[in-house]
């Protein structure tokens, strides 16, 4: 009996452990599943992983050479620090922090030597009052800086490094005569890993926050007229062909919603990137942000629009069929209005295209008020006519914003000095989509101190 449960148990036991390793084994599976998916999602994102490798491996040689590290001690590890902190993910990003960071190290470091030196003037017991009091005027003068929305948006890592060095350096100066080493070992050793990874992330296979900034305001267009393109059969349940591209698309203006945070992240590391590509120096990256907007305020009334599609009210088939035609013009033009303005942004290429199918949703939209003012409501349900006044309403007021739109396109190629050709409507037999990484989730947002 007692061998029984003995065997009992040890079945038992087997069976939780069976059981827990292949939960274990399909944590693991899952985990290589997700990273593959990333980095077939965007591969920039494993050669990024690499750089990062090779520039801490470079600076680590600090560390692992006796010359070197007699040269700096203890330092040498700020400049692998500085490597971990600085390197991001795009060039203007690195750029951004790596300046920020040497900058505001260098004024600091001159700072906190000078305060150190003149608090040894009033003696020895005045010393620490007069660190204390520079400490505190210094700390509370950066930290109101930093709630600047113009310095905060470009140079608030600086800010918070320039407090956090001047106070290592007057506090640590109280107790070590030898301040002014200090300060240069830190600032020398921040400059190499600085400049190690602005090196390795600008000219090994570099990312471009401009570029990304470029493709994704054409994306967002882009996806505006894939979900307008059939919005006039579909709403109307006539036969329509839709392409499988658009197809599997349609919903992808959905993104455009929360696409701010990261168009200003973009803008904000383009303006410190230099000229490259096709990219001039000073290039109007605010222009991307006006259009962003732009596109954006568009994108809220297509979501409204899209809610129309399934809606439970519905509109009596002989009135949708008076506003049928004119509601079709309009969101079919404007799609190709808003395609054309992708193509022409994305190839950067000043071109006229798009004006005819802008022309043609503004004429709908004045025929379409037309027939709104006169007694086409007449004997009609004023609840059955709701939807289909709002499904007007609101393509009239995304015609507007597509001329907006192309407005503020038009300008940008005028600013940026576009070239001037004719773009090909049509590759391969078939409308050409945009497509770009995922862009939000390529680039690290987050934003740490040290």
């Amino acid at each position: 009996m007692a061998s029984m449960d003995q065997e009992t148990a040890r079945g038992s036991t087997r069976a939780w452990f069976k059981a827990i390793m292949e939960k274990f084994v399909s944590k693991i599976m899952d985990a290589v599943s997700e990273g593959k998916k990333l980095g077939v999602e965007d591969p920039r994102r494993i050669i990024h992983s690499f750089k990062v490798g090779l520039a801490i491996t470079l600076v680590s040689m600090f560390y692992y050479f006796d010359p070197l590290y007699q040269g700096f001690g203890v330092s040498a590890m700020w400049a692998v620090i500085t490597v971990v902190v600085v390197f991001e993910f795009s060039v203007g990003a690195t750029l951004g922090r790596g300046i920020n960071r040497g900058i505001a190290t260098l004024l600091a470091g001159s700072l906190g030597v000078g305060a150190h030196r003149l608090a040894n003037f009033p003696g020895e017991k005045l010393e620490p009052v007069f660190l204390g009091l520079s400490v505190f005027l210094v700390a509370a003068a950066v930290t109101f800086i930093r709630f600047y929305p113009k310095l905060k948006a470009r140079y608030d890592y600086g800010l918070l490094i320039f407090l956090l060095t001047f106070c290592l350096i007057s506090v640590s100066g109280y107790r070590d005569d030898e301040v002014l080493k200090m300060a240069h070992k830190r600032l020398s050793t921040i400059l190499i890993g600085g400049s190690a990874a602005v090196v390795v992330c600008s000219f090994i296979c570099p990312v471009w926050a401009g570029e990304d900034l470029h493709n994704l305001v054409a994306g967002n267009i882009e996806n505006l007229g894939i979900f307008l393109q059939g919005f006039g059969h579909e709403y109307f349940q006539t036969s329509y062909d839709k392409l499988l591209d658009d197809e599997a698309s349609n919903d992808e203006y959905k993104s455009v919603l929360n696409s701010k945070s990261t168009e200003e992240y973009l803008a904000n590391f383009a303006r410190w990137e230099p000229r490259h590509g096709r990219f001039r120096y000073r290039h109007p990256w605010d222009q991307y942000l006006k259009i962003g907007v732009l596109v954006r305020e568009c994108a809220y009334r297509i979501d409204a629009l899209n809610g129309y599609l399934n809606s439970e009210m519905k509109t009596p088939p002989e009135v949708r069929a008076k506003i049928q035609e004119s509601c079709t013009k309009m969101s079919s033009e404007s799609s190709l209005a808003l395609k054309q303005l992708a193509l022409s942004v994305k190839a950067m290429s000043s071109s006229s295209i798009a004006d005819p199918h802008i022309f043609n949703a503004k004429t709908a939209a004045k025929k379409l008020k037309l027939l709104l003012k006169t007694d086409l409501w007449e004997d009609t349900n004023f609840l059955e006519i709701i939807p289909a006044a709002a499904v007007s309403s609101l393509l009239i007021e995304i015609v507007s914003c597509t001329v907006k739109i192309a407005d503020s396109v038009h300008e940008l190629a005028s600013m940026a000095k576009f070239k001037n050709d004719v773009l090909r409507q049509k590759e391969t037999g078939k409308e050409k989509v945009l497509r770009v990484p995922s862009i939000e989730r390529s680039h690290n947002i987050s934003i740490t101190a040290e």
